[in-house]
């Protein structure tokens, strides 16, 4: 099978211009149709008849969370209930210690994880996961736009991102799910569409990225996100090298950083891949190592 690798010192610019990537990442996954991706996310791109085979309900709860989310919203519009003090005063302290704090990241990160909560008693727990992630992204991006870079602005921010998110989740989840099954069924014929075409279709984490025709702007998106998020978790004493395809980041991080592509043709149908680039949350020494 032909293959082509490039390797890409992507994490190494992580930790070298975190102004640039964190603006980046401010700037959300748009193209991506704004689907949540995980700090640790894989995403491929497949061709073909296995890239078919992968256009399946299942594979699109992420991509339909994202969209009912921006359709609910409008009917989801509680007013978020006070946060427990001890949130912005753990987040000012997380914030002192790392010039790369990000407050959309932040604000994210503690949000799904209260998603397990939420979902614990849900007849479809990833659905439930889906809805939930979709709900705390854009609670937090828009509590975060515009927020003031210093500390105390950023975690109030922050924080009543999180709070915004937990208020909203009942009517949100009954919303996005009254409105899942057309949606996949949209998306179903989408996915097998592209799968059908050179650039073929984009998951990550085996859900579907709809890229509405914007496959390389999606992609750009994606490794800026992955790459923010591995500056944000590694902090002040981060540093990153690349060499063969894989990056070491000493301090708190140790991930793969490479950008792969097999040719069109190939029979497998992988068309590309992207390594996640960034540290487990909540891992505050040590390394961890993602490997291609």
């Amino acid at each position: 099978m032909q293959r082509l690798i490039v390797t890409s010192a992507l994490a190494a610019v992580a930790f070298a211009m975190p102004t640039f990537l964190t603006a980046q990442a401010h700037a959300g996954l748009e193209a991506c149709g704004d689907i949540h991706v995980e700090a640790s996310a894989k995403c491929e791109a497949y061709v073909g008849a296995e890239c078919t085979a992968k256009c399946t309900p299942v594979s699109f709860q992420a991509a339909c969370a994202a969209e009912g989310y921006a359709q609910c919203k409008g009917e989801c519009n509680l007013p978020s209930v006070n946060c427990d003090a001890s949130c912005e005063g753990e987040c000012k302290g997380q914030c002192t210690s790392n010039p790369n704090f990000n407050c959309t990241i932040d604000c994210e990160g503690r949000c799904d994880a209260d998603c397990t909560g939420h979902c614990s008693s849900a007849a479809d727990k990833a659905e439930c996961q889906a809805q939930c992630k979709a709900n705390c992204k854009g609670s937090c991006e828009a509590s975060c736009n515009g927020a003031p870079v210093e500390c105390e602005g950023s975690c109030h921010a922050s924080c009543e991102g999180t709070c915004t998110a937990n208020t909203n989740f009942e009517c949100q989840a009954q919303c996005q799910a009254e409105l899942s099954v057309d949606c996949e069924a949209e998306l179903q014929g989408g996915c097998e569409a592209k799968c059908s075409r050179p650039e073929g279709a984009i998951f990550c984490d085996g859900q579907f990225v709809d890229d509405n025709g914007n496959a390389q702007e999606c992609l750009d998106s994606i490794k800026a996100w992955l790459a923010a998020n591995a500056s944000f978790h590694a902090g002040a004493s981060g540093s990153a090298q690349c060499s063969g395809g894989s990056c070491t980041a000493e301090g708190e991080a140790e991930a793969g950083c490479g950008l792969g592509m097999v040719s069109p043709s190939a029979p497998t149908g992988t068309a590309y891949y992207l390594a996640g680039l960034a540290a487990l949350a909540g891992i505050a020494v040590g390394k961890i190592r993602r490997r291609r």
